[in-house]
């Protein structure tokens, strides 16, 4: 069944999921790589490569405080969590949670727009 991209963007269309026996889905960093080698001629390898380039510049900006943005995918946002109290089920004894940081993902509107049609 072909994608449906009239209305979107050729970088949206990219985001839309194939729905047929000979593609599909991407899950897993393997399968992201493999599919960015083949279609820019590179080796599993180097696909893989800047792969974990990518992410590892994600993390990296996500680490020292700054919000990373994939236009038409969104945007890594850091949040602080307080310490907090918490009961531990197999006791039942109170604890205390440590405050944190964690990283969330905001979709982008596009991306909104294409799992919502």
């Amino acid at each position: 069944m072909p994608r449906k991209t009239d209305d979107i963007s050729p970088v949206q269309a990219n985001y839309l999921p194939v729905k047929n026996e000979e593609e599909h889905l991407l899950t897993t960093t393997t399968e992201i790589a493999e599919k960015i080698a083949s279609e820019h001629g590179l080796t599993k390898v180097q696909g893989k490569a800047v792969v974990e380039s990518v992410l590892a510049a994600i993390s990296a900006a996500s680490i020292s405080g700054s919000e990373p943005s994939l236009p038409g995918l969104g945007q890594f946002k850091v949040k602080a969590t307080p310490e907090r109290d918490a009961r531990n089920p197999a006791t039942g004894a109170t604890i205390k949670v440590a405050a944190a940081r964690k990283v969330s993902f905001v979709p982008a509107k596009a991306l909104k727009d294409a799992l919502n049609k």
